[in-house]
């Protein structure tokens, strides 16, 4: 929950799963930085005393490099090569995977002593930097502080975070590939950024102790329907209800009462969808499809939007018919046949030692 929330200083519920990124990481004792992305065959080497902006992935291994070097942060050259499970453009944060990765890899390899918070503001400042989306913190911190059987209530601003445990005893998440592919880089998510923050100024001129939209309540925004542009009142109105929808949230989490909890994903994809703006028609009609089955508690659309992956509370004893269901007839109406993922929360970010991988693969 709190989808687009993050950089307009709400409260964010996000978890961790259990798809990723690897890194194989090494110093070369060179000033050349190599990187092979395995699971697209590619690679290219950049000299860290010429780091440029680039295109494609390469930017967001680029935009971490040359964060850490704007912060005095000392390095070599290094060969990386990286590969995993998370799919691209699935609104499943495989952008935040890779920065926050390979932030963490580089602290690892060269004692640069930061905390887990500072890598997470690093791989943000990387995202918009050379890939250029202003991005919140959410994703970030999530992927570096997840917690396995957990999601957490993460405090934008201060960025205090609360583990709240997730009940995974009759329901399970399940997500669902549109397979409409969305780049965030496009333009359309920064504009939405605008959008919020000429929202955000305006109330402030109305009054200058407001700081974020933690402050200007749904009733507050009501009233000034008239004075924002149509476009921007709707932005409006979407932030102050999901903040608020955040919060109740995190009240049903506490009392394991996922039932109403489904029924706010339900709510914040009505709301991402028509106030918002960032659905499309084939992750509305999952989302619709889904609340036909009385086994769905829970739907929404999940990451930035344009595309992407719809979320799902189902329960486990009728999992596998309810999705083949909504499945077929997904692909009957797009003729385009999604991808589906049953996936638990994970753990964040963490090194692992050569011995496990050898004995894990009988190297």
């Amino acid at each position: 929950m709190g989808e687009h929330v993050d950089y307009n200083g709400g409260h964010v519920l996000p978890a961790a799963i259990n798809k990723g990124i690897w890194f194989a990481i090494a110093p070369n004792n060179t000033n050349t930085a190599n990187f092979v992305a395995a699971d697209m065959e590619e690679s290219f080497s950049v000299d860290l005393s010429d780091i440029k902006k680039q295109s494609g992935w390469e930017n967001y291994v680029l935009g971490v490099l040359y964060v850490l070097q704007k912060k005095k942060y000392e390095f070599g050259g290094f060969n990386c090569l990286f590969g995993g499970n998370v799919p691209q453009g699935a609104g499943l944060s495989s952008s935040a995977a890779l920065e926050a990765g390979l932030v963490y890899a580089l602290n690892t390899l060269f004692s640069f002593g930061l905390t887990t918070q500072k890598m997470a503001l690093i791989a943000q400042e990387a995202e918009h930097s050379f890939p250029g989306t202003k991005c919140g913190i959410m994703d970030m911190f999530a992927s570096l502080h997840g917690k396995e059987g957990h999601c957490m209530m993460l405090d934008c601003i201060s960025l205090e975070y609360e583990y709240l445990p997730i009940d995974s005893s009759e329901y399970e998440l399940v997500l669902i590939n549109s397979k409409v592919h969305h780049a965030l880089n496009d333009g359309q998510y920064n504009k939405r950024y605008q959008e919020a923050m000429e929202g955000l100024s305006f109330f402030q001129t109305i009054n200058k102790r407001i700081t974020s939209f933690r402050s200007v309540t749904t009733s507050v925004v009501s009233l000034f329907n008239d004075s924002l542009s149509p476009e921007v009142f709707k932005r409006c109105t979407y932030i102050a209800e999901e903040i608020e929808r955040t919060r109740q949230a995190a009240s049903y989490l506490k009392e394991n009462n996922l039932v109403e909890f489904g029924k706010l994903m339900y709510q914040t994809h009505n709301g991402l969808s028509e106030l918002y703006e960032v659905s499309c028609s084939e992750l509305d009609y999952l989302v619709t499809s889904a609340k036909m089955h009385y086994d769905v508690i829970g739907s929404r659309m999940m990451g930035g939007g344009f595309g992407g992956c719809t979320i799902n509370l189902v329960a486990k004893k009728n999992r596998d018919e309810v999705i083949s269901e909504i499945v077929s007839s997904y692909q009957r109406v797009y003729n385009i046949q999604p991808e589906v993922y049953v996936v638990e929360t994970s753990n964040g970010t963490h090194e692992i030692q050569l011995s496990v991988i050898s004995k894990q693969y009988d190297l």
